[in-house]
């Protein structure tokens, strides 16, 4: 498997969370930043806790990480699948692409 994480666009992200069996998506933002906007029913789990977490993520269940404009959770995109979360990917743009291009009425920073 490659170690280098794929991308899904905001878009494909709003379709597939209408769908039966929705991904979770896992916030990787810290709290202030999520206190200003965030993606309803989320896991928020700051980047640096995530180590300490690991064991509270599914593996049987699609993931999708997002962060503020998508580097963080690229990041942690890369180091879930070395740490054999094979279902995960990074939304590209994070959570600025969602507010500015699906939900225009979300808060942005």
């Amino acid at each position: 498997m490659s170690d280098a994480p794929g991308d899904i666009e905001v878009e494909d992200l709003a379709r597939r969370l209408r769908a039966p069996d929705p991904p979770l998506v896992l916030d990787v933002r810290e709290p202030w930043e999520t206190r200003i906007c965030a993606l309803p029913g989320s896991l928020m789990v700051p980047m640096g806790q995530l180590g300490a977490e690991l064991g509270a993520l599914p593996r049987d269940r699609p993931l999708v990480v997002l962060c503020h404009h998508g580097v963080r959770s690229w990041h942690v995109t890369s180091w879930l699948r070395r740490n054999g979360f094979a279902n995960v990917i990074n939304l590209r743009g994070g959570i600025d692409a969602w507010a500015r291009r699906v939900d225009p009425g979300m808060s942005i920073y």
